[in-house]
């Protein structure tokens, strides 16, 4: 692969959203995320492809005249969390435009495409892979409308501010699809592997809970007379952790990530919480028992305190198995490299798990610093892009040979 050619490429990306501490913010729709497309169609365009959009702006790179044609597509977004790492997302568009460079200087003759997805993090408006998701058609209009930033704005409200038209349009046929990404874990780094093959993404279900306590001046109200809403969402934050280590031996995970606090003034006693909930994992049934848990503790502590609790789903997915050929053709072309590789399994959400619906999907994994991810200090190796980027190649011709 090109490696110089993709140390440009990210040197001009990085300054786009750029924070003061080292990281980067370029949230679904912003300025910063539209940039970071601009940039990218700027260097697909200088090597000569063609570049389209779809109806709510997600970008696919095409060989000239295979605008149309089903093709092996390669990709990811560009979007990330506040405050997020450069290469989360980024690495696996760029291991997209690797692979057609490669082709096009080889003169081999494969039907590749790269794929942009607008809109993969759910940091601002709750609703995850949102690109990837409304184009395959698990995403429905109602539910862009239903996602919501803080200050009230609809995901949806945005595709239109931003000149889209969301609900006219799907993907266009494809032949599979494979996307790069750093694990944003720890299992890769701590064996010193360089390359992870994964089986199967873990779903996540979100829940909102808002608890109605009663807002009070916190001088005046007796310890007993209280119903103090964050003292609730404190035990529920605890058992929202011990239902998630209840079922650890599964691989799911529990976290509360989001925690408002009203009127969050320092001489009230707070009246009103709101937590969000994620718990994900790669088997249903243990995602449904640590659900299940998590109801009957803030049941329980509804009942203890005298408070009321509304509890409302976000989102909940299936888990999703990887298609066996792309995954056993990533393996082949591993192996025929002399590249050592452990298959595995994704805790974190991706674009692959929503265009698994549509098509036969793959992911390769890369190995970050320390396991460090949504997080200014995460890092990973452009050589290790450059090798997986290699790999799918390798692995589109194992799977074009008769």
């Amino acid at each position: 692969m090109n490696l110089p050619l993709l140390k440009q490429w990210f040197r001009e990306l990085e300054p786009v959203g750029a924070d003061p501490d080292g990281g980067v913010t370029r949230l679904a729709y912003s300025a910063e995320e539209d940039a970071m497309f601009e940039k990218v169609a700027g260097f697909a365009s200088g090597l000569g492809f063609s570049v389209t959009e779809d109806c709510i702006g997600n970008m696919f790179i095409s060989f000239p005249g295979e605008t149309d044609r089903p093709c092996r597509v390669v990709g990811s977004h560009l979007d990330s969390v506040p405050q997020g790492g450069r290469y989360d997302g980024v690495v696996g568009v760029l291991a997209g435009l690797l692979v057609m460079e490669k082709i096009r200087r080889l003169g081999l003759s494969l039907p590749v495409k790269t794929a942009v997805f607008r809109a993969e993090e759910s940091s601002l408006y709750g609703l995850a892979t949102a690109g990837s998701g409304t184009v395959a058609g698990s995403i429905c209009t109602d539910r862009l409308k239903d996602a919501k930033s803080l200050s009230g704005d609809s995901l949806y409200d945005a595709m239109i501010r931003k000149g889209h038209s969301p609900g006219t349009c799907g993907l266009d046929p494809m032949i599979d699809f494979t996307e790069l990404h750093i694990e944003q874990g720890r299992v890769l780094w701590e064996a010193k592997e360089p390359l992870g093959i994964v089986t199967a993404i873990a779903a996540p279900t979100r829940l909102k809970v808002t608890i109605h306590g009663r807002q009070d001046h916190s001088g005046a109200t007796p310890m007993n007379l209280r119903k103090d809403g964050l003292c609730a969402a404190a035990e529920i934050v605890l058992g929202v952790e011990e239902a998630g280590k209840a079922e650890s031996l599964h691989a799911t995970v529990a976290t509360v990530g989001v925690a408002h606090v009203h009127p969050n003034a320092l001489n009230v006693v707070p009246g009103m919480v709101e937590l969000r909930i994620d718990i994900r994992g790669i088997i249903k049934e243990s995602i449904s028992r640590a659900v299940a848990s998590v109801r009957n503790i803030i049941r329980e502590t509804e009942g203890r305190r005298s408070i009321r609790c509304d509890v409302d789903i976000i989102s909940a997915m299936d888990p999703v198995t990887l298609a066996p050929c792309v995954t056993d053709s990533l393996a082949a072309a591993a192996e025929e490299s002399g590249i050592p590789f452990r298959r595995m399994p994704s805790g974190a959400g991706h674009d692959a798990m929503k265009i698994a619906a549509v098509a036969p999907a793959g992911m390769v994994f890369i190995p970050c610093r320390e396991g460090i991810s949504h997080n200014p200090a995460e890092e990973a190796s452009l050589k290790d892009v450059a090798l997986g980027a290699d790999i799918i190649l390798e692995s589109m011709r194992i799977r074009s040979r008769p």
